[in-house]
C-alpha cells in the first residue's frame, strides 16, 4: 500500500499572518509539508524558515515559483499585492491560497478570475468564519430549513485594540476587516446576492487620525434580493478582547455563532463570574485558520473540499466597496449600479 500523498507548500509573506500560517502549515496539517518561504523583505523569509526548520528562503518571487519543489503558493503578502502575485503564481500553473481580499477593486478581482481560469488552477480565498467553530455548523442548520425564511443576520468583529493608527490605511475597516463579516453574511444567508448597501464610519478609537483617512468604527445595513436584511459591525478597539459573532434569524427560528471566551472555564467569586477571552485572531482563529489551510491542502491532492473560490471574494469585495462610497455619499448604494461602472471600466 502506497503512503498518502503531502502536498509541498511554499509561502508567500512572512509577517504576522505569514508567520502564523507557516506554523500552522508546519504542525497542524498532517499531509502538507512547507517546503520554502518567500519575502521581499532582506532577511524576512530567512528569519521564519530558521524558526521553523523550513529548507528554503527566498527574497526573489521568480526564483521561489521556479522552485520544483513548491508545489503551492499560500499567499499572505500585504493585501495590495495580491492581485499581481496571484497572477504571478497562477501562471506558474499552481495552486494558490490566498489571503483576503484577492483585490482592492473589481478589476482586480476579474484580473485574479481571468488568471486562474487561464491556467487551470485552484484558487482558495482566506475566509476563515466558514471553518471557525460554530459557523459551518450554523449553516448547515440553513440548508436544512431549521430557520425558515432568512429575514435578519447580523455579523461583528471587534478587534482588541489600534496599536498603531498611523498604519491604517483608509477603508481597511471595509476591505479587510469588515470584509470578513460581508463574507459571512453571504455564507449564511446562502443562494441570495446583496443589492445595496448603507455605510456609517468614523474614528471614534483614534479620533486625531481621521483627517488621514482612518476610520475605526462602522456599522453597516445590507440588503438582499430575497428580502433579507443584515447589519455588520466593527471597531478597532474592544477592551474585553477580540470578538467575532454571527446570527441569522429567520421565520422559524435563529442559529448563533462564535464566542469570545478562551475556554469554558468559568470563575465564580465574590465579584461575580468571570471568563478569560481571547486577545487575538491568531489565537481565536487558529482552528479556523487551520481548518482552510487543511481544506486547500486536500483540495489540491484530488480530494474536494468545499471552500470559498473567485466568486466569494468577488462577492464580499462588492458590499465592501459599495460600503467605501456609501460614506463619500452619506446615502444607501445599489449594488448593480457599481458592477455596472466596475464593468465599463
Amino acid at each position: 500500500m502506497s503512503e498518502p500523498r503531502t502536498l509541498n507548500i511554499g509561502l508567500i509573506g512572512a509577517g504576522r499572518i505569514g508567520s502564523s500560517h507557516a506554523e500552522l502549515i508546519t504542525r497542524t496539517v498532517p499531509n502538507a509539508r512547507l517546503v520554502a518561504i518567500a519575502d521581499p523583505v532582506e532577511g524576512a523569509a530567512a528569519r521564519l524558515a530558521e524558526a521553523l526548520h523550513v529548507p528554503r528562503a527566498y527574497t526573489d518571487i521568480a526564483e521561489f515559483l521556479a522552485d520544483p519543489k513548491v508545489e503551492a503558493v499560500v499567499i499572505t503578502a500585504p493585501a495590495r499585492f495580491h492581485t499581481g502575485l496571484v497572477e504571478q503564481v497562477a501562471a506558474s500553473g499552481k495552486p494558490i491560497f490566498c489571503e483576503k481580499p484577492a483585490g482592492m477593486t473589481l478589476e482586480e478581482i476579474d484580473r485574479v478570475h481571468r488568471a486562474v481560469q487561464a491556467n487551470g488552477v485552484l484558487f482558495r480565498i482566506g475566509f476563515n468564519r466558514r471553518f471557525a467553530d460554530g459557523f459551518p455548523q450554523a449553516r448547515a442548520a440553513i440548508d436544512a430549513g431549521r430557520i425558515g425564511t432568512p429575514q435578519l443576520l447580523r455579523s461583528t468583529t471587534r478587534d482588541p485594540g489600534l496599536a498603531n493608527p498611523a498604519a491604517v490605511a483608509p477603508w481597511t475597516i471595509f476591505l479587510e476587516t469588515l470584509i470578513h463579516d460581508f463574507d459571512t453574511l453571504n455564507f449564511l444567508n446562502p443562494g441570495a446576492r446583496a443589492v445595496q448597501v448603507h455605510a456609517v464610519a468614523d474614528a471614534l478609537v483614534a479620533p486625531d487620525y481621521k483627517g488621514a483617512g482612518l476610520l475605526d468604527t462602522a456599522v453597516v445595513t445590507i440588503r438582499y434580493d430575497n428580502g433579507a436584511i443584515a447589519t455588520a459591525e466593527a471597531s478597532f478597539a474592544a477592551a474585553y478582547g477580540y470578538d467575532t459573532r454571527a446570527e441569522a434569524f429567520g421565520s422559524a427560528g435563529m442559529v448563533t455563532a462564535g464566542d469570545l471566551a478562551a475556554s469554558s472555564m468559568r470563575y465564580y467569586g465574590p465579584e461575580g463570574i468571570s471568563a478569560d477571552t481571547v486577545r487575538a485572531d491568531t489565537q481565536s482563529m487558529r482552528t479556523a485558520y487551520a481548518g482552510e489551510l487543511q481544506a486547500f491542502t486536500d483540495t489540491a491532492l484530488g480530494h474536494p473540499t468545499p471552500g470559498p473560490g473567485v466568486g466569494a471574494a468577488r462577492d464580499a469585495l462588492r458590499i465592501a466597496l459599495g460600503c467605501i462610497e456609501s460614506c463619500r455619499t452619506g446615502a444607501p448604494v445599489a449594488l448593480d449600479a457599481l458592477d455596472a461602472v466596475g464593468a465599463a471600466r
